[in-house]
């Protein structure tokens, strides 16, 4: 057998983890997964409150009535309205699209800050990892919701302040998780036939390692985009998110915990809609870490 030859059948193995058959399997092993296609179902029903919200919602979300505050859930007006007559539910389809966008910008922030220099730790080695990773031990250190509340408070509630500091908060856990993938890959055959046919530092980290590890980085960014909005929900229920009138899921519990025994539905559903969406984004990344194990097709 050549060099040639032998250098094609490694670089072959390195397109295992990614290749149709690999993706196929886990696919099924997704499907078979009934607590997954729960989390699937709600997540997708989300992102549809997400994207059509606007155009469903029976009212507008700041449209006040005197004479409409506080009604019960009716035909009229599905989950009841608040205290300034404001329709609960077209509330919550808008509060869905912001919480949503807050969460996947923030996690695109942090996920392309972590694989980044998880990728240049694990390849580098030497000061540079040193570095990286005393970097990391800081971002852990740091409390998160403090930090929150005082950069928040520094650059004044908006969405932008909300989730560029969630996405500069949220990065050491990708870092760390793609450092270790590197540092077991890049003495794997692929990599070093890679070296050997002339290929350079960022192209090996770019075509070959990223490919192989990004199943964790998914499953991570899976779990935290739920981090996010349960984070994005406790900064608006402090005030210090997204400011009113604009709905928030979090403000409207807020405001709704002042009338929990006269009026139940004001802050229930807000409530359900976070635990709703929680739970399905946790259903889907537990079940992708299991569907994308690659031990299950050993």
């Amino acid at each position: 057998m050549t060099a040639v030859q032998s250098t094609t059948d490694v670089i072959s193995l390195t397109k295992e983890k990614t290749s149709p058959g690999f993706m196929g399997r886990s696919a099924r092993a997704f499907f078979r997964n009934k607590v997954a296609v729960v989390g699937l179902f709600i997540v997708c029903l989300m992102v549809f409150c997400a994207v059509f919200g606007p155009a469903v919602a029976p009212y507008p979300p700041n449209t006040t009535s005197v004479r409409e505050r506080l009604q019960p859930p009716s035909v009229a007006h599905f989950m009841g309205t608040d205290d300034y007559g404001r329709d609960v539910f077209s509330r919550l389809l808008y509060g869905a699209g912001l919480s949503l966008q807050i969460a996947v910008i923030s996690q695109s922030i942090a996920i392309s800050l972590g694989v980044t220099l998880g990728l240049i730790s694990g390849w580098y080695g030497g000061w540079m990892d040193d570095f990286i990773m005393r970097l990391t031990d800081a971002i852990f250190a740091i409390p998160s919701l403090i930090f929150l509340i005082v950069w928040v408070s520094i650059l004044q509630p908006s969405k932008e302040s909300i989730f560029l500091a969630l996405g500069l908060i949220g990065w050491a856990s990708d870092a760390r998780m793609m450092r270790s993938q590197v540092l077991t890959m890049k003495e794997r055959e692929f990599v070093l036939a890679a070296r050997s046919m002339g290929a350079s530092a960022p192209r090996i980290m770019l075509f070959h390692l990223l490919p192989n590890c990004l199943a964790p980085t998914i499953v991570l960014a899976s779990l935290g985009i739920a981090g996010v909005i349960l984070a994005e929900s406790g900064l608006s229920f402090l005030g210090l998110g997204v400011q009113i009138p604009n709905p928030s899921w979090g403000s409207m519990i807020n405001a709704g915990k002042d009338f929990t025994l006269t009026a139940w539905w004001y802050a229930i559903f807000p409530g359900l809609a976070i635990m709703l969406t929680v739970l399905g984004f946790n259903f889907v990344g537990d079940g992708l870490r299991d569907a994308l194990d690659p031990k299950l097709y050993e």
